[in-house]
């Protein structure tokens, strides 16, 4: 895996000894947890904590995930890159990698899944959906980058 580019964000995301399956393995239902504890802690740092689309309202519409290996409890977090893509009126896509550090020199990291979240911007107070405010707007583009490439896409 290469070097994100400079607009990728990313985040320290700790396991829970109860994300394990049977296997051992993170479960896969998990995945979407970890997801969600890196758009929390980055959105904090990216809007700051006073205004936040959490505050503000998001809801999510839309995950896919792409599981590209096992990934294995360990006390050490792992590492989330995320950006965002599609920036709309209403609307916007994050883009995920989930993946660890590399075990030694030249070895690079292994890569554990890559995932897509699209969010509805959404006032609570008349539970309808909002236009997204220029200042909103213009952090997502600090953080733009392309979608993701799913494998299956591929073809």
């Amino acid at each position: 895996m290469a070097e994100p580019p400079r607009s990728h964000y990313c985040v320290d995301v700790p396991l829970r000894w109860s994300d394990m399956d049977a296997y051992g393995h993170i479960n896969n239902v998990q995945f979407l947890r970890l997801l969600e504890d890196a758009r929390v802690i980055g959105f904090q740092e990216w809007f700051g904590r006073d205004r936040s689309p959490l505050d503000e309202g998001v809801l999510v519409a839309r995950h896919e995930i792409e599981y590209l290996a096992p990934l294995e409890f360990r006390l050490q977090p792992i590492k989330v890159d995320m950006w965002a893509t599609k920036i709309g009126g209403a609307g916007f896509d994050l883009a995920y990698e989930v993946h660890d550090v590399a075990r030694s020199a030249g070895e690079p990291p292994t890569l554990y899944a890559r995932a897509e979240t699209t969010l509805a911007l959404y006032n609570f107070r008349t539970t309808s959906p909002r236009r997204m405010a220029p200042e909103e707007r213009a952090v997502l583009e600090q953080h733009a980058g392309d979608p993701v490439t799913f494998r299956w896409r591929r073809r």
